[in-house]
């Protein structure tokens, strides 16, 4: 399965060809797939770099590092986001929680830090110099976060992959077809509105571009998405699936939004983190709008690369665009937000109906 696994990220998500260099990044949990992504890019002639964290390594650096040290950005990381043809981000967490306790005067100036080579990474692929996916290794500390035992959690990965089908690229190759019906149909509106029992939330996309997600950027993937017109934004809106962030919990959030920035909030439950992090630049206004497609997952687990692809959900993004989009925020962070459609949930573009309890109309 991990061979199988390899060719979908090297062949179908990232297209590498001869020549070409992939950066390669994960915990080294993630060695078994790291080889074989490995094997495969050597055959196909490909320059490898590979960068394997250690457990604890950023809350060791957070808590015994001081300002040079947070500073400090890799020259060999900084070279890669810059030149490099390829990124491949395989998550492979060994704890979850591992960051929760970061002194927030520290994570700050490491956020500020790691700003610059940010930057060039998002304009890169605004650009498409760079090629970039991000993955899934299954681990105890996701399986354990996702209320499943390991072989469950591995199962529903590579379920979520379409990686149990004899032709994995052909279900992809599939998926692309049926979104880029929906991208085409959303790119020729002007108003979008969300609308559910508990939201009824507005914002403009004119002028601006729906991406079909179809297995490239992120595996599994299953939505469209795009950068709202910053200040357009108005209403309220609520997200019942929890969102987790460096580690933090919050659930059962809402937001009021009025003319693109966020002017109130309130949370179930994790209300004091959402204080914190409506401190940072940028973070009260929306970098993303989007709409999950992948009705392989169902289940919500807490991992936002699974639970933002939920066939049946909407969610959107405090934080920085994506400037392929034409979006323009700033921002250190970008947290999706998901949230239920299945019963009652509308989208409305430009006042016509085209969505409907989960599925588009």
């Amino acid at each position: 399965m991990l061979d199988k696994y390899a060719r979908l990220l090297t062949r179908y998500c990232l297209e590498l060809k001869k020549g070409e260099s992939l950066f390669i990044h994960s915990t080294t949990l993630a060695e078994p797939l790291v080889r074989e992504v490995f094997r495969e890019a050597c055959r196909l002639g490909v320059k490898t770099e590979i960068s394997l964290t250690i457990q604890e390594q950023n809350r060791i650096l957070l808590s015994e590092g001081e300002e040079d040290l947070l500073a400090f950005v890799s020259p060999a990381y900084v070279h890669a986001v810059e030149t490099f043809d390829a990124y491949l981000q395989i998550r492979a967490p060994f704890n979850l929680k591992e960051d929760k306790n970061n002194d927030s005067r520290k994570t700050k100036l490491r956020q500020q830090a790691l700003a610059g080579v940010q930057q060039t990474f998002f304009q890169r692929l605004a650009d498409k110099s760079l090629k970039r996916c991000v993955c899934q290794y299954p681990t105890q500390a996701a399986a354990q976060e996702a209320e499943m035992s390991l072989e469950e959690y591995t199962g529903f990965v590579y379920n979520a992959c379409h990686l149990y089908n004899d032709d994995p690229v052909q279900e992809w190759l599939r998926v692309r077809d049926f979104q880029q019906k929906i991208v085409e149909r959303l790119n020729r509106a002007d108003i979008i509105r969300y609308k559910s029992p508990k939201t009824d939330i507005s914002f403009s996309v004119k002028g601006r571009i729906w991406i079909n997600s179809d297995g490239k950027a992120n595996m599994p993937s299953g939505e469209v998405f795009t950068g709202p017109v910053e200040d357009s934004v108005n209403g309220v809106v609520y997200f019942d699936y929890p969102s987790i962030y460096m580690g933090n919990e919050v659930s059962g959030i809402t937001l009021w939004v009025k003319e693109g920035e966020v002017i109130k909030w309130d949370a179930e439950r994790g209300r004091d983190f959402l204080d914190q992090i409506f401190q940072i630049e940028g973070a009260r206004k929306f970098g993303e709008v989007a709409i999950g497609t992948n009705y392989q997952i169902q289940k919500a687990t807490k991992n936002i690369l699974f639970d933002e692809k939920i066939g049946g959900t909407i969610h959107m993004a405090i934080g920085q665009s994506y400037i392929h989009t034409g979006g323009k925020n700033h921002s250190p962070i970008h947290w999706d937000m998901i949230s239920d459609m299945k019963e009652g949930g509308e989208i409305w573009a430009d006042g016509q109906l085209i969505y409907q309890n989960g599925k588009f109309i």
